[in-house]
């Protein structure tokens, strides 16, 4: 399983803790409603399947215990972020645990969820992190089409456009690169061709996006 795009691949929620009978079990809960699921026995487990090359690091979230031996669900949380991990962080806490998992929010996990909890709660919350991680998602595979797009301007367009962001009119621009104006109207059309749009305000959105 090669790591492609976004949007080509099934969402998968990986649950990491280290009772077997909790991971088994919501892991036939989240299969039960059609929701693909793998399971791991502690954090540095899943860091070593997050490496793999095979690993789909786009489309899917992360179900972690904050409480685990040998690494705990927050030192997990800060060595994916460090190997770049983009997957939405679920929490799962112990009473005495809320204010770590709070704190936890604040580095970038999307939520937590406090035992004993309710199953419609893991599926509300479980379900949120997927609609924000198919978001991004979307996302990134528009900024991706942007830019390869932009890699097909020659020079002279990319000029062109910036000048166009810029807000210049044709008249200017071809005074301030030696052209004349029927060439900038050329360009600027071939510019709007190649980008697929239908006008300047659509050009700068956009562009801006994939900046």
């Amino acid at each position: 399983m090669s790591d492609k795009s976004p949007e080509t691949k099934k969402m998968i929620v990986h649950i990491v803790d280290d009772d077997h009978a909790v991971s088994d079990s919501v892991g036939l809960l989240l299969t039960s409603i059609g929701i693909s699921n793998r399971t791991y026995n502690n954090g540095q487990e899943f860091l070593d399947a997050f490496c793999q090359s095979d690993f789909d690091k786009h489309n899917g979230c992360i179900l972690m215990d904050i409480r685990m031996p040998l690494m705990s669900g927050i030192e997990c949380q800060r060595r994916l972020e460090e190997l770049g991990c983009t997957l939405s962080i679920i929490f799962v806490t112990g009473h005495g645990d809320v204010t770590t998992a709070v704190e936890s929010i604040k580095q970038g996990a999307v939520d937590y969820i406090q035992k004993p909890y309710h199953e419609q709660s893991l599926i509300e919350a479980i379900q949120k992190a997927l609609s924000k991680n198919a978001n991004q998602q979307s996302h990134l595979k528009k900024v991706i089409d942007t830019k390869t797009k932009l890699a097909t301007l020659t020079n002279r367009e990319l000029q062109i456009m910036q000048a166009m962001l810029d807000g210049k009119a044709n008249k200017v621009i071809a005074a301030e690169l030696g052209l004349s104006q029927r060439t900038v109207e050329n360009h600027r059309s071939q510019v709007m061709e190649k980008m697929s749009v239908q006008s300047l305000a659509e050009l700068i959105r956009i562009v801006l996006d994939a900046v």
